[in-house]
């Protein structure tokens, strides 16, 4: 019988979250700029009208966070959440750095079994052995030519905004936590790049040992008996996946880390380190934005990398590197991200964890940064070879250190000793260096997921009509069979 209603039951509409953000973005804004001109004294405000306009706002970007019910969200959601708890209650907000570091310590958990699982079965599995030796020097290549980039953009940057000139010393900036490390040659360098042991650079986080270890133990793995070979692949394949699930478990405490964390900075520093040292954070930010922009992107456009899908994959690891300023933390995610917009695994498992030591971006531009900052704070008068011989160096000896918070303070420490340049301007750059940090972890994690991508095109493997619903409906059929 044929249906002549003129009125068809209407379509259910797709929840609207446009007219919502709107409204967080109107009240937080108007929340921000209060607190800025509360700050500078350009319009005093109580605060007992401040807190409750920023509670609300908050409470509205809460909603926004429920009505979407996604894992970024929250965790942009718990980061100015944190930043609220960390200005308003500062001593409760002291207690939160726990979990961050719980955190922290569960994803270290999953770093040694993920990069062996995924680099051993990359390479052993691979059929073509030639390959392998392709994707290391293209990527080392890749790796060298864009790290040596991102120097001469720290450099840049520091010459042309002088931060570090008209810095005083006084008693106020020497600081007895600065780290101090010995001098180390070229040999060490090289040597500690080895593992000795490998249970002890698993337990140290040692990623660069590690990474040489599963390299040289697929290598060996790929020269034995089929049997005993697929019986290796496949226990270490399972292990993998059980690590990407285990990863997923962790993820649930991700917003609560990333808020901890927010909190217990700003309740330890406060918002005033921002205008004190505001310079020094703009040249930072300023050259790693430039960086993004005027290398980076370029090359992802060279390569032809889908933009929307690459940045809405990066967006979550991104955001836990920014938060908890440890590449580490991402890592899981990010490998698992570069699968899903159409990188094979046994490209993401070789490129990822290699440029974890070799490819760090942010800490290459940092380094090279706070180094002439050190020079200009200690008013000594470096020429442009000094410079250069100085961030080479520290380009060398910064391998290894990017799942490691504020490990570069170390490696700075000990580079400008050997230069025979004091420490104490370092102790400025303490003050300020957990925000440093997060800028520039998340500028090694953009930079490796992007390395990934070109290295995957650069082999002509990159998948760009990848279904990752269908690839993932296909995995779960070959584990229930």
């Amino acid at each position: 019988m044929v249906n002549l209603d003129v009125n068809p039951a209407p379509v259910p509409q797709q929840p609207k979250y446009s007219q919502l953000l709107w409204g967080v973005a109107g009240v937080g804004g108007l929340a921000i700029l209060l607190s800025v001109l509360n700050a500078n004294a350009v319009l005093l405000l109580p605060e007992a009208v401040l807190m409750p306009l920023r509670w609300a706002g908050l409470g509205l970007f809460g909603y926004y966070g429920y009505r979407r019910n996604h894992l970024t969200t929250w965790i942009v959601v718990s980061m100015f959440v944190g930043a609220a708890l960390g200005h308003d209650f500062p001593e409760f907000s002291k207690n939160l750095k726990v979990l961050s570091d719980i955190f922290i310590r569960l994803i270290k958990t999953i770093i040694a079994p993920l990069l062996i699982g995924t680099l051993v079965v990359g390479i052993a599995g691979h059929s073509d052995m030639k390959q392998v030796g392709r994707l290391g020097w293209k990527s080392l290549l890749y790796f060298e030519v864009v790290t040596t980039i991102a120097l001469f953009v720290g450099l840049a940057a520091i010459n042309l905004s002088q931060a570090g000139a008209g810095i005083e010393q006084s008693a106020a900036m020497i600081a007895d936590g600065i780290p101090k490390v010995k001098e180390q040659n070229w040999q060490e360098i090289v040597l500690h790049t080895f593992p000795e042991n490998i249970a002890k650079s698993i337990a140290n986080g040692e990623v660069l040992q590690i990474v040489v270890f599963s390299i040289l133990f697929a290598i060996g793995l790929s020269q034995v008996k089929s049997r005993y070979k697929v019986t290796m692949l496949n226990a270490l394949e399972s292990m993998s996946e059980v690590m990407f699930k285990f990863t997923n478990v962790i993820m649930y405490m991700a917003p609560f880390a990333v808020g901890g964390a927010i909190a217990y900075t700003l309740a330890e520093m406060g918002f005033g380190v921002l205008l004190n040292l505001l310079k020094l954070l703009l040249t930072l930010y300023g050259a790693l934005l430039a960086f993004i922009f005027l290398v980076l992107l370029p090359i992802a456009l060279i390569a032809r990398v889908p933009l929307k899908k690459f940045v809405a994959a990066i967006a979550e690891p991104v955001s836990l590197a920014f938060a908890t300023a440890s590449s580490e933390s991402a890592l899981p995610k990010a490998m698992k991200a570069m699968e899903a917009i159409g990188v094979p695994r046994k490209i993401v498992s070789f490129v990822m964890p290699t440029g974890y030591s070799f490819n760090l971006d942010g800490t290459t531009l940092y380094l090279a940064l706070a180094a002439i900052f050190v020079a200009q704070a200690a008013k000594v008068d470096l020429p442009f070879s000094t410079q250069l011989i100085m961030v080479f160096t520290l380009m060398l000896t910064s391998k290894g250190v990017a799942g490691v918070a504020r490990a570069s303070l170390v490696i700075l420490s000990g580079t400008i000793a050997s230069f025979n340049l004091p420490d104490w301007p370092i102790a400025v750059i303490l003050g300020i260096d957990a925000l440093m940090d997060m800028g520039r972890t998340s500028v090694n994690v953009i930079g490796n997921c992007l390395a990934t991508v070109v290295i995957a095109r650069w082999e002509g493997e990159f998948d760009d009509n990848f279904d990752p619903a269908k690839a993932a409906a296909l995995e779960e059929a070959e584990i229930g069979h």
